[in-house]
């Protein structure tokens, strides 16, 4: 197993939360994500579901549609995945498909996430490919991002109930 600097994880995962920025000025969940190879960016993705009705477009599968093409492959060896939350099923399962070699995750999802916390897809030995897995770097930026999100939404909603109560 590699060691990786830190410092390194640290930038990139900096652009993954800027993506997730854009998301969240969508009113979409901000979870964004890049894909860097020999040191360049060469995806970049953030959550979409809602702005294009489409239930896969998450921040994992446009940056891995956008790194595939720049590699002119499908397979993404070589490759380390930053991403802002820990990747569903779905997603997880695009990463081994891909061969991704290594997934950096910001924050974990205890609900739904497939890379430790509900299971873990990236490390199943009966599959023919593993992932490497780093989790927490910049985790608190990550996490008050979605805790903020989600409270501004909580917020929202009540409003609408209390003046949808207010006109009967």
């Amino acid at each position: 197993m590699q060691e990786w600097d830190i410092k390194v994880d640290e930038k990139y995962m900096r652009e993954a939360i800027r993506q997730a920025k854009k998301a969240y000025a969508l009113e979409e969940v901000p979870i964004g994500c890049v894909i860097v190879h020999e040191g360049k960016i060469i995806g970049r993705g953030y959550n979409r579901r809602t702005t294009d009705k489409n239930p896969l477009a998450h921040a994992e599968l446009i940056a891995i549609k956008k790194a595939s093409k720049k590699m002119n492959d499908w397979r993404l060896e070589d490759c380390t995945l930053y991403v802002t939350l820990e990747p569903c099923q779905m997603c997880s399962g695009a990463i081994v498909q891909t061969r991704t070699t290594r997934v950096v995750v910001g924050c974990m999802n205890p609900k739904a996430g497939c890379a430790g916390s509900v299971l873990n897809l990236l490390d199943v030995q009966e599959f023919n490919h593993q992932v490497e897995l780093t989790t927490g770097v910049l985790e608190e930026e990550c996490s008050s991002m979605m805790k903020q999100f989600f409270r501004e939404l909580r917020d929202k909603q009540k409003k609408i109930k209390k003046k949808i109560q207010n006109q009967k």
